[in-house]
């Protein structure tokens, strides 16, 4: 990974007419107006279906794409939409939020009369999708199965035989039409994704993704590769897992996060060679160019808690893979030099070593930096030159908001730093003197990539902030307008970049 910046925005948040973003014409605007910054990635939020809370790190697959992505437009030029059923999927309600409820039924009304239309041809492709892509037939029979259970988990399917995975029982849902629609929509993702990324390469802009550590436990994941988690022993208990992920009480939560999603087998794993995670990974690398791995330091260690635990707190460390995986990953992929580590949380000792021994670039935020009394690692002078450094991430606060928000010695210590004079720290907007001095000290620094969320570039509040950890509503809904993305000045970032050769 070369020096360089980039900029965090989700493609959810693109602006649009559609009620959120899309792989169309906009994505393509924002990548040239990152070119024209001088910026080399474009970080991005998982493609995941959105789950509970709308969140994309909470997915019925861990390899499906969100068909909220698909560009209404890109169907029309492929005669599987008119132009008069694309204006009526507009929505303009509200530029700066997304309306899922909405978007979710209007826009599967719209897929389901585009497949309507697909020829013979075009469902030939999407079989022969299906043959390549086991993942694909895992998830359009879940979803065809999930469609005709009135959207129940899996686990409370009427059907025994299909809850359990029966072989000769799904060969009837395969010839099911609602089956093939499902796979049909995935199709039209991957390839509508691989269209605009080529597009975005193209321009010299490399897409970052994220890749969510765990998967949920209502997922065509766990439903067709049970024995690959640890599953309740006890058939009469209430409780489906054995045992559920979480992270003990840290700088966003004091009882921890109990996520709930079932914990990998890792012993499992190991006797298949890590099959089903090198199939996700390879996944990965054909919808990245860069992966990050969310809650990376569960390779390591991770926090377990017993299911049906009140809170986090209730659980314990224990051990993860560690470098077999990676060995395994480099075996198939020759090495992991296109991977990034969130090794953010408690940092352990063994985390610590973990991090030295697989030498691959972690994370640093500067938003945790600035305790007057500790020369901490978020510090940008403690940068390595091995590292992916952030104002924040998706789960900060804005930059604007942290200031407004954070204790006045944390917040002085942070303007001292940046070099910022004056008493206008306060003051946003693109041109917001507080928020440009911190940036530039972010860019100043030895780490060979530099993240900015666009939320930072705009100088916005705590209003547009994307995800706040432990909170169940109101997050992954921000979007931007084209006039927001417009007021951004380019070119100081352009010259920012010049400065720090970056």
């Amino acid at each position: 990974m070369k020096r360089g910046s980039g900029v965090l925005m989700h493609i959810a948040s693109l602006p649009g007419p559609f009620g959120i973003g899309v792989f169309g014409e906009e994505a393509i605007a924002f990548a040239k107006q990152l070119k024209s910054q001088g910026m080399t990635y474009w970080q991005v939020l998982p493609f995941s279906y959105p789950g509970m809370g709308n969140s994309p790190y909470q997915s019925f697959s861990a390899f499906a794409g969100n068909w909220l992505f698909i560009d209404p437009r890109r169907l029309m030029t492929k005669g599987l939409l008119r132009a008069d059923e694309v204006v009526g999927a507009e929505y303009n309600v509200n530029k700066w939020r997304i309306d899922y409820d909405f978007i979710r039924v209007q826009r599967e009304k719209l897929l389901r009369l585009s497949y309507t239309r697909a020829d013979e041809n075009l469902k030939n492709n999407v079989r022969t999708f299906i043959n390549e892509n086991k993942w694909v037939d895992d998830v359009a029979m879940y979803l065809a199965i999930k469609d005709a259970n009135y959207s129940k988990p899996w686990w409370e399917w009427s059907d025994e035989k299909l809850k359990n995975y029966d072989k000769k029982a799904l060969e009837e849902v395969r010839k099911e039409d609602n089956y093939l629609f499902h796979a049909y929509v995935q199709y039209l993702f991957c390839t509508e994704w691989a269209d605009i990324k080529s597009q975005i390469n193209e321009l010299g802009i490399k897409i970052v993704g994220d890749m969510p550590i765990y998967v949920s436990g209502d997922s065509s994941d766990v439903w067709a590769n049970r024995d690959l988690f640890k599953m309740a022993k006890d058939k009469a208990s209430e409780e489906i897992f054995e045992k559920v992920a979480g992270v003990p009480p840290d700088y966003f939560c004091e009882d921890g996060q109990l996520w709930g999603n079932p914990i990998y087998d890792w012993a499992k794993h190991k006797k298949t060679n890590y099959d089903w995670w090198m199939n996700r990974i390879a996944e990965n690398y054909k919808l990245y160019d860069i992966v990050r791995i969310d809650h990376f330091r569960a390779f390591s260690s991770y926090w377990e808690v017993i299911a049906g635990a009140k809170t986090a707190r209730e659980g314990e460390w224990v051990k993860g893979p560690g470098m077999d995986f990676f060995h395994e990953m480099d075996k198939r992929f020759g090495d992991s030099s296109r991977i990034i580590a969130e090794d953010l949380g408690e940092m352990t000792p063994d985390l610590v070593e973990f991090m030295k021994v697989c030498g691959l670039p972690g994370m640093k935020v500067m938003q945790f930096a600035f305790n007057p009394n500790d020369d901490c690692v978020y510090l940008p002078h403690n940068y390595p030159a091995n590292c992916v450094a952030y104002t924040g991430t998706h789960d900060n606060n804005t930059l604007l908001g942290w200031l407004w928000e954070v204790n006045e010695a944390e917040r002085n210590e942070c303007l001292k730093y940046c070099g910022f004079e004056g008493n206008n720290w306060g003051d946003g907007g693109t041109r917001s003197a507080s928020c440009r001095a911190i940036i530039k000290t972010l860019w100043m620094s030895h780490a060979d990539i530099v993240i900015v969320p666009v939320q930072d570039q705009l100088g916005y509040g705590g209003d547009t902030r994307m995800n706040t950890p432990g909170t169940a509503n109101g997050n992954w809904m921000i979007r931007f307008s084209n006039d927001d993305l417009q007021s951004i000045d380019n070119a100081w970032y352009k010259d920012l970049n010049r400065l720090y050769r970056r």
